[in-house]
C-alpha cells in the first residue's frame, strides 16, 4: 500500500462551489488543461485521496471544503464535446488528451 495524499483543486463558488459538490455529492473534475495536473490525475491520483477544495477568487479566499477521490481517471468526455467551453480539437475519443478524476463530497 503505497502513501496516500490530500490534492487541492481549485474551482471558483461562480463556476462550481464547494456547494454545488455538496448538493450534487460527486462530480467529474473536467476541464483541466494543464499537462501537469493532467499527469497527477491520471499517475498519481488514488481513490480515497483526500480532496482539499479551494477557492481562490472568493471573499477570504482559502480551502472551502473537503473531497475525496471517487474514481480513478478516465477520459474527460467534455475536451470531445463541441459545445463544451473544455472542448479541444485535437483530442479525440480513440486518442483522448485529457482525463479527470471523480471527485465526491465529504
Amino acid at each position: 500500500q503505497g502513501k496516500r495524499f490530500a490534492w487541492l483543486m481549485k474551482s471558483e463558488p461562480d463556476t462550481y462551489s464547494i456547494d454545488d459538490l455538496a448538493r450534487d455529492g460527486e462530480t467529474p473534475w473536467e476541464g483541466v488543461r494543464n499537462y501537469h495536473a493532467r499527469n497527477f490525475m491520471r499517475d498519481l491520483m488514488q481513490v480515497d485521496d483526500l480532496v482539499l477544495f479551494y477557492h481562490s477568487n472568493a471573499d477570504p479566499a482559502g480551502i472551502v471544503g473537503l473531497g475525496r477521490v471517487s474514481a480513478p481517471a478516465q477520459t474527460d468526455l467534455s475536451a470531445l464535446d463541441p459545445s463544451s467551453p473544455y472542448y479541444d480539437p485535437k483530442s479525440s475519443a480513440d486518442a483522448p488528451r485529457w482525463c479527470c478524476v471523480r471527485v465526491s463530497f465529504v
